[in-house]
């Protein structure tokens, strides 16, 4: 259980939008459990407090913190805050994403540049800003999550999500061998289908899968994955753990696909 004891680990979408759990609140409370001070970002500030609450009940360390991470001064703002409770950022997980429908037909221009100010402009705010100080302090891991849609067509239309993750996939490989003789490592988790909050509640992917219906989205998702069923939060969370951890040391620039095999299918 002290897989990460002495680091300290900052979750950036540590809360979950809504009951259950969601991957960035399931890493935050695993980092906890192996031994992690954790840093629970979250633009959702009560999300924020709720995961940090049940580390502390748990006997762990925790602080919540509120920003919106796709504004450099609140990126710069939680950094500071970060040091200054613990003093140092050992991990950085970017656990931040949302998922808009549509082609490069249908799709606005807002929507457009809102899922990358949301998904690619956060991890890039970051790591710009947490790189330097794992530099300073002989290293550090960064672990971006992504998803398997940045790699393949995954049966619906939502071109913004999978260009945007694709985008972060190429960002963590050039970051991760630029910063690799700092020991900074960095890698990208690919989550397949999951039964998150986030899936849950949003309205555009029932109504691509199932018209609406999300117990009927849940059965569809299921019989896409070979082994019959998806994946969970605790799932992307202990892998996250892995590549946290110096189990990884020498594991930088890795694209780590979480997804009960539904890769290796040749259909979606």
């Amino acid at each position: 259980m002290d897989r990460l004891k002495g680091k300290v680990a900052m979750v950036v979408g540590a809360g979950s939008i809504g009951p259950g759990w969601g991957n960035g609140k399931a890493t935050a409370v695993t980092f906890a459990r192996e031994g992690a001070q954790v840093f629970c970002v979250d633009r959702n500030g009560t999300a924020a407090e709720e995961t940090a609450k049940i580390i502390t009940e748990e006997g762990g360390r925790a602080t919540a913190f509120t920003a919106d991470v796709s504004r450099a001064s609140e990126i710069e703002a939680m950094v500071a805050a970060c040091l200054k409770a613990y003093g140092r950022i050992d991990v950085l997980d970017n656990n931040v994403g949302i998922a808009e429908m549509g082609s490069v037909v249908e799709v606005s221009e807002e929507s457009w540049d809102r899922v990358f100010s949301v998904n690619l402009k956060s991890a890039y705010l970051a790591m710009k800003h947490v790189i330097p100080v794992m530099v300073k302090q002989g290293g550090g891991s960064i672990i971006n999550i992504s998803s398997i849609a940045s790699i393949r067509h995954m049966g619906i239309s939502y071109v913004t999500y999978g260009t945007s993750k694709a985008a972060m996939n190429q960002m963590t490989r050039t970051t991760a061998i630029e910063f690799a003789r700092h020991h900074v490592r960095v890698n990208a988790i690919l989550p397949g289908l999951m039964k998150t909050p986030m899936v849950e509640h949003s309205a555009g992917l029932a109504a691509s899968y199932a018209k609406g219906d999300v117990e009927a989205m849940w059965r569809a998702r299921d019989a896409q994955v070979p082994m019959g069923h998806m994946g969970d939060a605790f799932d992307v969370a202990n892998a996250a753990l892995f590549l946290a951890s110096d189990e990884s040391k020498y594991v930088t620039g890795i694209e780590l696909v979480v997804d009960g095999g539904i890769t290796c299918k040749a259909g979606a």
